[in-house]
């Protein structure tokens, strides 16, 4: 894995957005050349200089991959065969086509022609999918897989088989087994455990492990095995520790392996004035940019909900922001007129009878959440950053959920990583599996984290995931 501004980038990923790179290239110069053959004399054709068209081959190899990156074509958790990469790759295809039309529309000099265009396309789909049949197929073998034995069999320990037994999608480390730790109870399956093997450094030495990963309950006290870690890192062995390494590779902080040491010493959590700038700034452009090409979107939106269920059209509603403090979220009403009078608060479900049916499209398609552009543009929320909650769920979540109000040390935001990464919550369960994530956003936020956040973003929009 590749740390990135504090995001984590498996090797694997940036290693096939490289060779796609280079496959697009040669796609499209062999595309161009085609189609020229086609359309031109053989004089026409010797004239022609290639080196001329490289701003353009640029310009459609930077399309092409950001919408593969939209569409999710880089989640690779989700693209392991070929139907897979098929579902995801056609959508891709109509999406770069447009975008290179508006392209070539704006900048006329980078006018390339649509059978040409067409032709490219053709051969970049054909070589994506080839490549991509053969690369899954040979990286499925555990090529660029670290190698990594957990010291620990209990509860934590545990939690790390799931990505053993799953087969699908691919895995950042290949766990070759599990080390008993003395006087801790086995939960770990005894068929995954290596037992009366020798000294730890002879186990990485018999299965030639690069990374050790500490999963046990109890470090203090004589038995902890120091010394033994300490001679295997100074053989270049890499030792982790488990919080670490659910941070490291799925992207979230695990609550039941956190410990308060790990948050004040693990770094992370920039608060700098720098860093603050410069995300307002990204805030300012970002919603700037997002109200003009929506506004037509919202003008229709407005019509559609007086249409079925007349004013208000708009829906004001205390949230808890940054620090604490309490601030009103606008939004699109998406609800029945006074759905929660003389009512508690409650949570949103799925199928919710309280959601009108302009409501029902706007939440999945997430409209109902573009009034909050307002909201940013007052400095009350981020363009990113953890979903403000109602202060009735964050007093009850505070209480019951530890380090919860760590969320609000940094603004909240109309779209977040738990957003992206996690479906729609409804109970205290989902409440804690989605503060993993907003604590990996917190600890790591960078403005290239929010570039992230802000392509998957799309992604769910588009394929409707997570709507209530």
């Amino acid at each position: 894995m590749l740390r990135i501004y504090n995001h984590y980038i498996s090797r694997f990923t940036i290693l096939l957005v490289n060779i796609e790179m280079f496959l697009l290239f040669a796609t499209f110069f062999l595309g161009v050349n085609i189609g020229l053959m086609n359309f031109m004399h053989l004089n026409e054709l010797a004239s022609v200089s290639y080196l001329s068209l490289l701003p353009v081959a640029t310009i459609f190899v930077v399309i092409f991959l950001l919408s593969m990156a939209v569409m999710g074509m880089y989640q690779l958790h989700s693209l392991p065969n070929f139907k897979a990469t098929l579902i995801r790759l056609t959508p891709t295809m109509v999406l770069c086509f447009g975008l290179m039309t508006l392209m070539i529309y704006l900048l006329p000099s980078i006018y390339l022609g649509q059978g040409v265009l067409s032709i490219v396309m053709f051969l970049s789909f054909l070589g994506i999918v080839f490549l991509r049949t053969i690369v899954f197929k040979w990286f499925n073998t555990g090529v660029l897989r670290t190698r990594a034995l957990v010291l620990g069999v209990g509860e934590s320990a545990n939690e790390l088989i799931n990505p053993v037994e799953d087969g699908s999608g691919y895995h950042n480390s290949s766990l070759i087994g599990f080390v008993p730790f003395q006087g801790e109870d086995r939960v770990v399956p005894d068929k995954l455990i290596l037992s009366d093997e020798g000294s730890l450094a002879m186990l990485v030495k018999k299965y030639n492990v690069e990374e050790i990963i500490i999963a046990t309950e109890e470090r203090r006290g004589g038995s902890f095995p120091i010394q033994e870690l300490l001679e295997c890192k100074m053989h270049g062995i890499e030792v982790t520790d488990i919080a670490s390494y659910f941070e490291r590779e799925r992207k979230h902080i695990r609550m039941d392996s956190l410990n308060p040491s790990w948050l004040v010493f693990g770094g992370g959590f920039d608060q700098s004035f720098l860093r603050s700038a410069i995300k307002r700034i990204f805030d300012v452009i970002a919603s700037v940019i997002l109200l003009i090409v929506t506004l037509p979107i919202m003008l229709i939106t407005i019509i559609l909900i007086l249409i079925e269920d007349g004013f208000p059209v708009f829906y004001r509603q205390e949230r808890v922001g940054k620090g604490g403090d309490s601030f009103m979220v606008l939004k699109f009403r998406s609800m029945s007129k006074n759905a929660e009078q003389g009512q508690k608060p409650q949570w949103a479900t799925t199928d919710d009878p309280r959601v009108t049916n302009v409501g029902r499209i706007m939440r999945k398609l997430r409209i109902d959440e573009l009034p909050q552009i307002v909201n940013v543009l007052k400095n009350e929320m981020s363009f990113v950053g953890p979903r403000p909650e109602r202060p009735f769920f964050v007093d009850m979540l505070g209480a019951q959920v530890p380090y919860y109000n760590i969320r609000h040390s940094i603004k909240p935001g109309i779209t977040g990583w738990a957003q992206v990464r996690y479906p729609y919550g409804s109970s205290v369960e989902d409440a804690i599996e989605k503060l993993q994530y907003d604590l990996y956003y917190v600890k790591n936020h960078s403005l290239f984290f929010d570039f992230v956040i802000l392509i998957h973003t799309v992604e769910v929009v588009l394929f409707g995931k997570g709507g209530r």
